[in-house]
């Protein structure tokens, strides 16, 4: 038996996948709505009678549950079935979050084209169903609406008006204006006074109170966007900013259309403003995110550089495994600071990573209060740290089990004390000249952080003092770059 087709909206922002779910429901028969943006969904579905609406959750400008709250807000669309689409992992607070702005179900990435088709079918065969009873129930009222449809037309467009002045309040970063062509005479609604940060108590909404509103780069653009009215053009989008009384500049995205009379001549303009300075700002810290991705890695990569060009071994075997250890340390304290977003590191949390590869039971006792650690500090006590254990699990009290060692800070005027007393491994004699481990690690905390680091070769252990500044001054003037004067330091430690 034949169907009435219903209207299935698919909103996403990525064209790939809008086709990928048109091939899905295909199948279904139905009529397949397409929508790129929030926004678009939005004018779709002021327009058209949607039955199921399926929404990727992660999308610019207006995300899903943004979408959601907004299309929820309004009585017309409190039961329409949303279905959410995450390609991320969504947690159980996220999915309460979905529920309570309306979505009846979550799909996720990757979709099974089975499972979707059939969430989809139920609810369109839900809707269908609903719909088919509700025109049993009102017959006679449709008949009514029939016989008046020009004015039922004009009370829908004032409907639809209304609506979107509702949704944009709702928001709270969207406002409605219309501006009569002739008359000249403005109208704001509330949401187009909190964009532009005033009151509509005391703001006269006239050319120039507006213009004096505008930062003074866009006046130009926007003037443009006026005279193409007169030349023809019927709807425009521009972005600008707005300068608020109170000194704050706001980025906004204007739409606006032209109303014409019989002969073609423009009577009315009406638009709506989008205040998207959270996208403008979330767009800088990912272009500033990207370049210090770059930065860092460039950093590091010097760094490996450094400790390849540096290390010496008699061996091959010796050396690789030497190289190894420092780039594994090197990986490990980048893994602690980039969970820490590159704020800085714990420096108990280092001497863990550290401790991780032995199984030494109770040989070692710590003892410090926490201490945060810029990234540059952490990279350099990272290696530094991890030559002492090394050298230590070889030849000194960790290469025993009767050894015992004992790591001990605390931090006085922004100095950063940490003490090293190895007991009870074997006889200990004074080097007769430093390996390459113990010049890299006095040049390192000596020439890249300005600190000091002393040596006692006690005959029951070896006796270690590291001094380090934790000022931003002295400890790390940019967080996470590599002083390539330590790696000159280092190679002279080597030579």
């Amino acid at each position: 038996m034949d169907h009435e087709k219903v209207n299935i909206l698919l909103v996403d922002d990525q064209p790939a996948k809008l086709l990928a779910y048109e091939v899905i429901l295909k199948e279904l028969g139905e009529n397949l709505v397409i929508a790129s943006s929030g926004r678009e969904a939005l004018e779709v579905l002021l327009k058209t009678e949607i039955a199921v609406i399926l929404v990727d959750v992660c999308m610019p400008e207006l995300d899903g549950f943004e979408l959601a709250a907004m299309i929820r807000e309004h009585p017309r669309f409190q039961k329409t079935a949303m279905i959410f689409i995450s390609a991320i992992q969504v947690s159980d607070l996220d999915r309460l979050r979905g529920y309570e702005m309306g979505a009846v179900d979550y799909v996720p990435v990757p979709v099974v084209p089975e499972v979707l088709r059939a969430k989809i079918k139920v609810f369109a065969e839900l809707y269908r169903k609903t719909r088919e009873l509700e025109r049993l129930n009102h017959e006679l009222e449709d008949r009514v609406r029939a016989r008046t449809a020009e004015l039922e037309n004009s009370t829908a467009k004032l409907r639809e008006s209304e609506q979107r002045r509702s949704m944009a309040i709702a928001a709270g970063k969207m406002g409605s204006w219309d501006w009569d062509w002739i008359s000249g005479d403005w109208m704001w609604d509330e949401g187009q006074y909190r964009i532009f940060g005033v009151s509509p108590d005391s703001f006269a909404v006239n050319p120039a109170n507006v213009q004096a509103l505008l930062h003074p780069d866009d006046v130009e653009q926007l003037r443009k966007a006026i005279a193409e009215f007169n030349k023809g053009t019927r709807a425009y989008e521009t972005e600008f900013r707005i300068l608020r009384p109170d000194g704050e500049v706001r980025w906004c995205v204007g739409t606006a259309a032209a109303t014409v009379d019989d002969s073609g001549r423009v009577v009315r303009v009406s638009g709506v403003t989008v205040d998207i300075t959270e996208r403008k700002r979330a767009e800088e810290r990912q272009n500033l995110l990207a370049r210090e991705v770059d930065h860092r890695a460039k950093n590091a990569l010097a760094l490996a550089q450094s400790i390849v060009r540096l290390t010496r071994a008699d061996e091959v075997k010796a050396y690789v495994s030497a190289v190894e250890g420092r780039i594994n340390a090197l990986a490990r304290v980048h893994t602690i600071l980039s969970l820490s977003s590159w704020q800085g590191a714990e420096l108990s949390r280092l001497i863990d990573e550290e401790l991780a590869p032995y199984s030494l039971g109770g040989q070692i006792v710590l003892a410090g209060p926490e201490v945060q650690l810029m990234p540059t500090t952490a990279q350099t006590l990272a290696l530094a740290l991890h030559e002492l254990f090394t050298n230590s699990a070889k030849y000194g009290a960790l290469s025993t089990r009767s050894g015992r060692l004992a790591i001990g800070w605390q931090v006085e005027d922004q100095r950063l004390t940490l003490n090293w007393e190895e007991t009870g491994g074997p006889l200990v004699m004074p080097p007769k000249s430093r390996g390459f481990g113990t010049r890299s690690l006095l040049a390192s905390v000596e020439s890249q952080l300005g600190g000091q680091a002393q040596f006692d070769w006690r005959a029951e252990g070896l006796l270690c003092r590291l001094e380090v500044p934790l000022t931003r001054k002295t400890a790390a003037t940019v967080p996470g770059k590599f002083d390539p004067a330590s790696a000159s330091e280092l190679q002279r430690a080597s030579g």
